[in-house]
This record gives C-alpha cells, structure tokens and sequence, in this order.
C-alpha cells in the first residue's frame, strides 16, 4: 500500500437529501462528526457500522483520522452519506484501494430518494378510494 504525506484529503458523499465533507488524516483512527464523537452522533450501532465500513472493509481503521461535516437529511441518510464521503476520501488517498471499495458499492451513489406527492390523491402513488356505484 502507498504511504499516505500529512496533507488531508478531502471527499464529498451524498445519500439522499443529505450531504458530508469528509476529511481523511493520517492519524489514530479518531472519527469526528459535526464536533462530536462517532458514538455521539450516531447512538445506533447499526448507523455506526454502515460508517465504518469503508474502513473496516480496506483494513484502515487505525491509520486514519476523519472529520465529517454532515447536513440535511435524517439519521440513516446521513450515515450514507459519511460512508460514501469516507469511500472517496481513501480512494483518493491510496488508490490501490479502488478494487476492494468498489467490489463492495461504496464508490457508488445511492440514487433512490423521495418519490413527490402527486396533486389529487394523498400520497405519492395512494389513490383515494374509488367508488364504482
């Protein structure tokens, strides 16, 4: 593996209507998001592994330090959005780990969002009950 220079890099990961702005440093494997801790930020264990992954999956927990800026969009879209910022951080950091983030979906953007309500029914594709007679 290529050794990483002190300088961070920078990647951007979305995930519904949410956004983060990762930043990778060389360092202890600290995570930080918003200024709070990982464990703070994401109480669920579920949400803290869909972040983790990236690392866990290319062995580069305790090499990194990360720094997430996250808005918009609620809980588990946020944590999408970390994962995938996290991705393109390392790829762009070490890119021998291209192969191992891509066999596993972390390069790529989840596109599915929010279906909008349509006018004249109550949902996005409910109708109101339809009466023959």
């Amino acid at each position: 593996m290529a050794e990483t220079t002190s300088t961070e890099v920078v990647g951007t990961g979305r995930r519904k209507t949410a956004v983060a702005r990762v930043r990778l440093l060389a360092g202890t494997g600290k995570i930080v998001i918003n200024g709070r801790s990982l464990e703070s930020y994401f109480p669920i264990e579920g949400l803290r592994g869909i972040v983790m992954q990236p690392l866990v999956r290319t062995e580069s927990a305790s090499r990194f330090d990360v720094r997430v800026s996250v808005s918009g969009g609620g809980p588990a879209g946020q944590a999408g959005a970390v994962r995938h910022g996290i991705a393109r951080a390392l790829q762009t950091a070490e890119p021998a780990l291209r192969p191992a983030l891509k066999s596993e979906g972390f390069l790529t953007r989840d596109s599915r969002m929010k279906e909008r309500k349509k006018y004249g029914q109550p949902g996005a594709r409910k109708r109101y009950q339809f009466s023959k007679r």
